[in-house]
C-alpha cells in the first residue's frame, strides 16, 4: 500500500476514494476522451410566460451573486445539486477585498468578522539559495465557508429568493423571450423558465464543455495537500515556496499557512495535460515524501485531519464569452481568474460588483442577447499576459532545460519586485498585473539578470513570446485609457439607458484590464 492510500484511508470522508475518482476524470482529459454533453439546444418558439428573471446553477459561489441581485429586486431562483453548504476548510483572501460583502449588503461588518476564523502574518516566498521575501496583509485572511454561506443564504432567502437543493441541472433549452431549464426535482415538474440563465457550475459545468467544444485545456494546476495538527508552532505562512529542481518534468511549489484546527500545507505545480503526466495519487506521494523537509517534521508527529486535492484547467480563450443569447458564464465557469490563480473565491469576489452592476442593467434594459451578454466577459489584458509567466513556470513533457533554471529566474524576479515595493509585490501577489508595476520588473531583470531572461526565451517559445507582447501592448493601452472613466462617466450618464450600459461595459473592460480595480 501506497503512503498516501495508507494516510487517506484513514481520514472521514472516503478521502481515498475521491482522490481515485478525481484521478480518473484528470486521466480522461489527459487522454482526451471524454464525452462533450449537449447540455443546451436552442427553439425558435416562444415560452410566453417565465418564472424568475434570473436562473443560477450552481450554488456555493452562485449564492453570492444570487443575493446580490434578489436584493436590488429580482426574482431570483438558485439551484444546487447537493445541499448548499461551504466546505470545512478555509478560503484565504486578503482584507480589503472582503469590504465587498459589506459594500453590497450581503454581510454586516460584524458578520465579516464573524466570517474570520484565522488570521496570519507575514508571509513568506522562498526559493532556494536566496533570503527569504517576507510581505504583511497578503491572502492572509481565512474565512469559514461554512458560517459565509450559511448567512447569505438565510439573507437571499428572507430577500424572496427561491433555493432548490438537491436540485442537478439537466438541460436548458433557449428561446426568444426566454430559456426553459429542465432539473432533475420532480417537486417542481422538472423545468423552470427564466429571462436569463446565469451558469456558475464551475470548471467542469457540462454547459462550458459544450460551449469549448471538448477542446483539451491549455494548461493544468494540480494541487494536493492537508490540513494536520502536530507542526512545530509556527504563525507564519508561505503564498509560494521552493526548495527542490524540477522533478517529473515539472517544478513544485508550496504554499501554507495556519488554520484554525492545524496548518494547511499546499503542493501544486503548472503543467500541461499530456497523457504522460502524473496522476494525482503520484503526486500526493511527493508531497508526503517531501513534507517533513519543507516544514521541518516528521510525518508520524502529524495527525492528518482532512486531504485536499484538485486540477484546475485553463485556457487561452478566457474568461469565456457566451455563444448563445440569455445565457452568461461566472466564476470558475467563465475562467475569469488568471492561468496562475487555482481558488476561484478571489476571483468571483474581485468581479462580483462590476458583474451584478451589468446584469441588473441587462434586465433592466432588455438586453440579453448574446453580443450584448458577451460584454460582461470582456477580453483582459491584465489576465491574458500571465500566461507568459504561467509558461515560464512550467515544462513541455519533452523539454530539456536546466532543472534549476525556473527557480533561479522566479528568485531574480521576485527580488527585483522586492525592490521596487509592495506597490509592485502586493498586487501581483494577489493575481493582479499592472501595466507600470510590469514595466519596471521586466526592465529591472532584463538588467540585472540578462543571462536568464534570454534562458527564458527558448523555454516559453517564440509564438508564445510574441502573443505576449501583444497582450503587454494591450495592457498599456487599457492603462493609459482607464483613467479617462471619470471624465466619460459625467457624459455617459446623460445618455439614454441602453447606449449607457454599452458604455459602462467598455470603461469596466478598461479598468479591469488594466488591473485598476486594485487599491493597494
Amino acid at each position: 500500500m501506497s503512503l498516501t492510500a495508507k494516510i487517506l484511508s484513514q481520514l472521514p470522508g472516503n478521502a481515498l476514494e475521491g482522490l481515485r475518482n478525481c484521478d480518473r476524470v484528470w486521466e480522461s482529459i489527459r487522454e482526451n476522451n471524454g464525452i462533450t454533453p449537449e447540455a443546451i439546444s436552442e427553439s425558435e418558439e416562444l415560452l410566453e410566460t417565465v418564472d424568475y428573471d434570473i436562473i443560477i446553477s450552481g450554488g456555493t459561489l452562485g449564492i453570492l451573486m444570487a443575493s446580490t441581485l434578489v436584493m436590488q429586486g429580482w426574482r431570483v431562483a438558485l439551484i444546487e445539486r447537493g445541499i448548499l453548504r461551504g466546505r470545512v476548510q478555509e478560503w484565504n483572501i486578503s482584507r480589503p477585498e472582503l469590504k465587498t460583502f459589506c459594500h453590497l449588503n450581503l454581510l454586516t461588518e460584524n458578520e465579516l468578522e464573524d466570517a474570520i476564523v484565522t488570521e496570519y502574518n507575514p508571509a513568506r516566498i522562498s526559493f532556494p539559495n536566496s533570503p527569504d521575501i517576507w510581505v504583511k496583509d497578503v491572502l492572509n485572511i481565512g474565512v469559514d465557508p461554512v458560517y459565509l454561506l450559511e448567512t447569505i443564504k438565510n439573507k437571499f432567502i428572507a430577500s424572496g429568493g427561491k433555493l432548490l437543493e438537491n436540485t442537478p441541472f439537466e438541460s436548458a433549452t433557449i428561446h426568444p423571450d426566454g430559456v426553459l431549464v429542465k432539473v432533475k426535482n420532480t417537486h417542481l415538474g422538472g423545468e423552470l423558465k427564466t429571462r436569463l440563465f446565469i451558469d456558475a457550475m464551475g470548471h467542469f459545468s457540462p454547459i462550458v464543455k459544450q460551449a469549448r467544444k471538448g477542446q483539451k485545456p491549455d494548461a493544468i494546476c494540480l494541487v494536493v495537500g492537508t490540513c494536520a495538527k502536530g507542526f512545530p508552532q509556527n504563525e507564519t505562512g508561505d503564498l509560494f515556496a521552493s526548495f527542490t529542481p524540477m522533478q517529473n518534468q515539472s517544478q513544485y511549489f508550496w504554499e501554507a499557512f495556519p488554520a484554525r484546527d492545524g496548518r494547511t500545507t499546499y503542493l501544486f505545480t503548472y503543467i500541461d495535460a499530456d497523457k504522460n503526466r502524473v496522476s494525482l495519487e503520484s503526486f500526493f506521494e511527493d508531497y508526503f515524501r517531501l513534507l517533513p523537509e519543507y516544514q521541518n517534521v516528521e510525518l508520524n508527529q502529524l495527525e492528518f485531519l482532512r486531504a485536499l486535492y484538485g486540477f484546475f484547467p485553463c485556457y487561452r480563450q478566457s474568461p469565456l464569452k457566451t455563444p448563445w443569447n440569455r445565457l452568461l458564464f461566472v466564476g470558475d465557469s467563465s475562467g475569469s481568474q488568471s492561468p496562475l490563480s487555482f481558488g476561484g473565491f478571489g476571483a468571483m469576489v474581485r468581479h462580483l460588483p462590476r458583474l451584478t452592476q451589468g446584469i441588473h442593467e441587462a434586465l433592466k434594459n432588455d438586453l440579453l442577447e448574446q453580443k450584448n451578454l458577451a460584454l460582461l466577459q470582456p477580453y483582459q489584458p491584465s489576465i491574458s499576459v500571465t500566461w507568459l509567466f504561467q509558461r515560464s513556470m512550467s515544462a513541455a513533457i519533452d523539454q530539456k532545460i536546466d532543472p534549476n533554471q525556473i527557480n533561479q529566474l522566479l528568485t531574480g524576479v521576485f527580488q527585483v519586485m522586492e525592490k521596487l515595493g509592495e506597490p509592485v509585490l502586493k498586487p501581483f501577489l494577489q493575481d493582479i498585473v499592472q501595466f507600470t508595476a510590469l514595466s519596471k520588473t521586466l526592465f529591472l531583470t532584463s538588467i540585472t539578470q540578462p543571462l536568464l531572461v534570454i534562458k527564458v526565451v527558448p523555454q516559453v517559445g517564440l509564438v508564445n513570446l510574441i502573443d505576449w507582447m501583444i497582450h503587454y501592448i494591450n495592457l498599456g493601452i487599457y492603462s493609459s485609457l482607464s483613467p479617462w472613466e471619470k471624465i466619460l462617466n459625467y457624459w455617459i450618464k446623460n445618455l439614454p439607458p441602453q447606449q449607457q450600459y454599452y458604455y459602462h461595459r467598455l470603461l469596466e473592460a478598461w479598468r479591469y484590464g488594466a488591473g485598476k480595480d486594485y487599491e493597494l
